[in-house]
């Protein structure tokens, strides 16, 4: 699996999660600073963004102070579906009920321990595909259709 990562700070948490995800075999593709360019994190959410609408990665996992910025940013690329997620519970959910695709953590609250557990939960949680939950998620898809512009190349 394709993992788009990007953050606007370089971290002891940002490279937890780096070296976390390599660890469990997924292909890590770095934005922003984690590569060694400076980048705010609009700019950042965009980059992660576009590498899941575009299907060049298949998740995507974003970092900024609060978590919310970059979450921002990147729902605003079409395709993409970022939740902020602060505990293995939320980013359960997010997976399950929304079909989220880019998982945002804040740098100033998310230690790596709990940053573990959300990673944990996250990719072990697939979306329903079946009953209310997976008719709301095409439901949520289809906003893309009518309110965004196409990234697809």
């Amino acid at each position: 699996m394709k993992i788009a990562v990007g953050s606007d700070e370089k971290t002891v948490l940002t490279d937890f999660v780096v070296e976390e995800l390599k660890r469990r075999g997924y292909t890590v593709t770095a934005f922003g600073p984690l590569k060694g360019e400076a980048m705010g994190w609009p700019d950042v959410g965009e980059k992660v963004g576009l590498d899941v609408g575009s299907g060049r990665a298949d998740q995507g996992v974003l970092f900024c102070w609060t978590g919310t910025g970059v979450t921002i940013a990147a729902n605003k690329v079409r395709g993409v579906r970022a939740a902020l997620c602060w505990d293995a519970e939320t980013a359960k959910g997010a997976r399950m009920w929304d079909d989220a695709n880019v998982l945002a953590m804040s740098l100033r609250s998310t230690s790596t321990a709990i940053a573990k557990e959300i990673l944990d939960s996250w990719f072990a949680t697939n979306a329903a595909t079946t009953g209310i939950d997976a008719e709301l998620i095409e439901r949520a898809k289809a906003l893309d259709a009518k309110h965004l512009q196409s990234t697809a190349k």
